[in-house]
């Protein structure tokens, strides 16, 4: 083939509007984030009503809360260099079977051990696809409006963490908490048939890998649109990168502090949302109200959660990200306090657990939609995945110690505020990235 034209993917992409495909790409990607929401959340709802069932303590049940967030943890490390080498389509088509198969069997399980068991498996799903979708779609849409289209895909995860919390208050009454595991994994499963269909491979993966020309440009036509010359050559201009294992590359002089400063982050948020979505509606129940209102109140902290993010993600992309995502979780700090002030009863707690969550998911969800432009094409998926598999040990951690908490005879008021501590430790460490990702760029420069 004669190569006549050179063509900088990632300019032909910044140069055009969004097309009526990558708004399609946005759409599906966000019903992916939502059912993966859903399942994530589902068993903060479902633990009175099992935990009833079995007779088992809330001490006990913590390992089942624990159990996904092991193997989201474990997934999203292990599918981050896999993406990076086989791609970001097949990895998150496999992920999304994987989660839905095992949602459903998880209603069938008879104890701790085999929920637990099915959490896990569950949970492996669940980290290899919030990384590659995310990835996938920053690799698809104009750089300035990156974070407010990320953000408006990742509501979709508040969104589908809130209704699961009234699809549960619904479906408890009648069918029971087993009702609610599979009505939550069928979602994903009948929906995987379009996804198949409908969702391309990453383009910027296709020229980074050095596919054939003719499927790049076709690619590129279908999604993105505009004159892509029959035959052309296509390049990316961003940092090169030395090394074949994404890993190394993470933990080299130019990203090791983006990377670690990242973790960090994501860790602190990770621990406060965990804690406060697992356990809440447990918390307001004890306080005396019934478990259909502490549903539905909690289901108002992903809701605030979704009005955050897009305000955040609007933000970032006219303000420095670090200062508006910082910003956010000090904010989530403030509210968290305020919180733990109140009583269950007041006229402001359920506003004070809409403004944390306003502040808290806005800024997780910022931090994820910041996250793909801090790494080049052929280890972000690496950066992003593994930014998302370390974080989940906050969520580990905080959906243990929430049970281990109140099995202590801690009160409401303080396993709440002892949080607000992790929320500006994440609000410090973004702030930390900033100095760490200039150092990123002079060393990319020199190189």
């Amino acid at each position: 083939m004669n190569i006549g034209h050179t063509l900088d993917v990632r300019a032909h992409i910044n140069s055009r509007k969004v097309s009526g495909y990558q708004w399609l790409l946005l759409a599906l990607c966000f019903l992916i984030v939502a059912t993966d929401g859903m399942d994530v959340a589902i068993m903060g709802f479902l633990a009175p009503a099992i935990t009833k069932e079995w007779g088992i303590s809330r001490a006990a049940f913590g390992v089942v809360m624990s159990a996904a967030p092991i193997g989201l943890a474990i997934g999203a490390i292990l599918v981050g260099p896999m993406s990076d080498r086989f791609g970001r389509r097949k990895l998150l088509l496999t992920s999304i079977a994987w989660f839905g198969v095992f949602t459903v069997a998880s209603a069938y399980a008879s104890d701790v051990t085999s929920l637990s068991f099915m959490r896990f498996l569950t949970g492996l799903g669940l980290g290899a696809a919030m990384p590659n979708t995310t990835t996938l779609l920053s690799e698809y849409v104009p750089e300035r409006s990156r974070s407010t289209l990320i953000a408006i895909m990742f509501t979709g995860f508040n969104l589908g963490s809130a209704l699961v919390g009234f699809g549960a208050a619904a479906i408890l009454p009648e069918h029971g908490w087993r009702g609610v595991l599979l009505a939550g994994g069928a979602i994903p499963l009948i929906c995987l048939p379009i996804y198949l269909l409908l969702i391309p491979e990453s383009v910027r993966f296709l020229v980074v890998r050095n596919f054939p020309a003719d499927r790049i440009g076709k690619t590129l036509r279908r999604v993105v649109g505009g004159d892509v010359p029959a035959n052309a050559a296509f390049t990316i201009s961003e940092p090169q990168v030395t090394g074949s294992q994404p890993g190394k590359v993470l933990l080299s002089a130019a990203y090791r502090g983006t990377t670690l400063s990242l973790w960090g982050t994501y860790f602190m948020g990770l621990l406060v949302i965990y804690l406060l979505s697992g356990w809440l509606p447990t918390m307001i129940k004890d306080a005396g109200l019934p478990m259909e209102r502490a549903a539905n109140i909690t289901a108002l902290f992903q809701l605030g959660g979704t009005v955050g993010a897009l305000l955040v993600g609007y933000f970032m992309d006219r303000v420095a990200p670090n200062k508006v995502i910082s910003a956010a979780y000090m904010g989530g700090a403030i509210f968290i306090l305020a919180l733990a002030s109140g009583s269950v009863e007041s006229s402001l707690f359920a506003a004070f657990v809409l403004l944390a969550g306003f502040c808290m998911s806005g800024a997780q969800t910022g931090l994820n939609a910041y996250a793909p432009q801090c790494y080049p094409t052929a280890v972000r998926a690496t950066g992003v995945s593994w930014m998302q598999g370390m974080g989940r040990f906050g969520s580990i951690f905080g959906s243990f110690a929430g049970g281990v908490l109140l099995s202590m005879g801690w009160g409401f008021s303080a396993v709440i505020a002892i949080l607000a501590g992790p929320a500006t430790l994440a609000a410090i460490f973004i702030i930390i990235n900033k100095v760490n990702q200039r150092a990123a760029t002079a060393s990319a420069k020199q190189a």
